[in-house]
């Protein structure tokens, strides 16, 4: 009988000390997963020069699963292709982006600038649009149809 009371009391002791180590590490993982996105403000503007003030803005775009499910893709950064290769620039990097129209169908090229002045030539990766809200409401801008974005 005593071993059986030696033995409970060395398990609530035991999980005790793990229950107090799991309180006192728990903050910590909380505070390393609790570093916000940073928030980008973009002025995107159409083809037909119209610009919009996006806050909060992202890439989006959605994948689609099969004829009736879709899983949404909400970006912070461009995926875009140069030749064969596929970059995501990051929109922290990117000071300006310049969009024309593709010929015939084709992809729309973009001059991207960034903010260490170097630029290049790519075309979207994938079919998406640049998403945010404006003081009107939530808008989104097909790639298709923007002109120019300048992140703020």
């Amino acid at each position: 009988m005593k071993t059986h009371v030696d033995q409970l009391v060395r398990r609530i002791g035991l999980y005790g000390i793990v229950g107090l180590a799991l309180l006192l590490w728990a903050p910590c993982l909380s505070a390393a997963d609790g570093k916000a996105e940073k928030s980008f403000t973009i002025a995107v503007t159409d083809q037909q020069g119209v610009e919009t003030e996006l806050k909060n803005g992202i890439f989006y775009w959605e994948e689609k699963m099969s004829e009736t499910s879709f899983v949404p893709h909400e970006l912070r950064h461009l995926p875009s292709k140069r030749g064969t290769a596929t970059v995501n620039i990051k929109f922290d990097q990117i000071k300006q982006i310049e969009v024309k129209p593709g010929a015939d169908q084709a992809a729309p090229v973009m001059t991207v600038t960034l903010t260490n002045g170097k630029n290049g030539e790519f075309v979207p990766a994938v079919n998406g649009s640049f998403k945010g809200e404006s003081d009107f409401g939530q808008v989104e801008v097909p790639i298709g149809s923007v002109s120019k974005v300048v992140f703020k």
